[in-house]
């Protein structure tokens, strides 16, 4: 006896979107709730519907939106059915359970959207450890809405205790795991300390930007790495670093991690604190642009209040315009660098364009911050002069009369006093120039 093959996958849920616009956020160019939708599809879900949106000036306590969008949202439900409804604004506990009455179907606000986007994507041990975090911090106000089957009903016998002794029970275990979760953070960031700390000796360059603006894919073309690249919303959740060898044969460490947000749930900010530190903490930092996108120049405001939120001492120091080969107006270029004073590189990622004059600029800013310096030692240190070799670009090579050889090499102040303690017995140094900009480490990440 045949059946019919059924699917055995995860089913696909179908959702609408809707949202609350208020007095300061720009409308997105290519139609409301665009991100949302976006969002919504990178959580594995299937969009229907048109997108439900309203302009307020204040949100309604009780169910964000007014009265005439929660039925006119109802009538949406009715008769599209979805399995949830994405509303692209952060509801309060009150506000879920209102709308969720209201609508008959699971509401889903845009930090738990986002939420859930990490959590598919998460993939070291640390990445799972902060999602699980801000999961559980998001969850911890709302329990209540997920006892609402042992809520006190007035005059019902023997209702009064359970449910409100559920709730202090799961509010205890929750607070719990929110401990240990930190505990175990904790210990793997003081690891990752440690590890960036044995790379202090290299330039370090960090790739920061809008989610899906191409970071990914220029850290493949630069490194020749294989990391995942995607055509959808925070692709990449873990700081990935790798070698960059420059067109002069020196050696940088390049980073790319998670990609920012408009309106990027807080309790992931403080959650992610240790990866996006680890981000910021760097010689150079790359603000990476979509310059294709049609709102790449509220994007690029997005991740510099995201850049000073974390940090108000940091800021990028080179744009990098990526995608250049699907700008169809060159204008538009010029128009988004605006008045901003930093060094701009124009590239395309995909096509390699634009390669080389970033190279440049990085060769240029490497050595600024390293000095000229002479290192004299014996012939017979083959092993000392290796190393000058391999930490520095060679500027000139020259055998003294005394049977010394002198390399005359640029390097990073931090790698000059390491060299110090390394062959400091066999070798004399003499500066030549100093670094032109010095660099601190006061003038790391400051904020968390």
């Amino acid at each position: 006896m045949s059946h019919d093959p059924k699917p055995t996958g995860v089913p696909v849920e179908k959702v609408i979107t809707c949202g609350v616009l208020f007095p300061g956020q720009e409308p997105e160019f290519e139609g409301p709730l665009t991100e949302a939708r976006g969002l919504a599809l990178a959580a594995g879900a299937q969009v229907i519907g048109t997108p439900i949106i309203q302009r307020r000036a204040k949100p309604e306590a009780a169910t964000m939106m007014g009265r005439g969008k929660v039925d006119e949202v109802a009538e949406a439900v009715k008769n599209l059915a979805p399995d949830a409804v994405v509303v692209d604004n952060d509801l309060s506990p009150a506000q879920v359970r209102n709308l969720e009455k209201a609508w008959c179907v699971r509401v889903v606000d845009r930090s738990e959207l986002i939420l859930d986007i990490f959590a598919r994507r998460a993939q070291t041990r640390q990445a799972k450890l902060q999602v699980e975090l801000a999961q559980m911090e998001y969850l911890r106000p709302r329990l209540r809405r997920m006892w609402t089957h042992l809520e006190r009903t007035e005059g019902a016998i023997g209702t009064r205790g359970p449910g409100e002794t559920q709730l202090e029970t799961d509010k205890r275990l929750l607070d719990k795991r929110i401990h240990d979760l930190r505990r175990q953070l904790n210990e793997i960031e003081g690891r990752k300390r440690r590890q960036v700390q044995t790379r202090a000796e290299q330039f370090t360059i960090g790739l920061v930007g809008y989610t899906n603006a191409g970071k990914s894919t220029l850290l493949n073309r630069l490194t020749g790495a294989d990391v995942k690249v995607a055509d959808m919303l925070f692709a990449t959740l873990d700081t990935r670093t790798r070698k960059w060898k420059l067109s002069d044969g020196r050696l940088v460490l390049l980073s790319d991690t998670v990609g920012f947000l408009r309106r990027l749930p807080h309790h992931l900010v403080a959650s992610f604190h240790a990866t996006l530190e680890e981000t910021l903490s760097v010689d150079l930092m790359l603000h990476v642009v979509d310059a294709s996108h049609a709102e790449a120049a509220t994007q690029m405001v997005a991740v510099e209040q995201v850049l000073s939120d974390l940090s108000r001492h940091r800021e990028a120091d080179v744009l990098v315009f990526n995608k250049i080969d699907q700008v169809e107006d060159p204008l538009m270029l010029q128009l988004l660098q605006g008045d901003r004073k930093l060094e701009s590189v124009y590239l395309s990622a995909a096509t390699g364009v634009g390669l080389d004059r970033l190279d440049e600029v990085i060769r240029r800013r490497l050595d600024a911050r390293s000095s000229i310096v002479d290192v004299v030692m014996p012939l017979a240190e083959g092993k000392a002069a290796s190393i000058v070799r391999r930490a520095g670009t060679i500027i000139e090579e020259e055998v003294l009369d005394s049977q010394q050889l002198r390399l005359r090499a640029r390097l990073l102040e931090r790698t000059l006093g390491s060299m110090r303690r390394l062959i400091g017995e066999r070798a004399e140094f003499h500066i030549v120039e100093q670094a032109l900009e010095p660099f601190s480490s006061d003038d790391l990440v400051q904020g968390y």
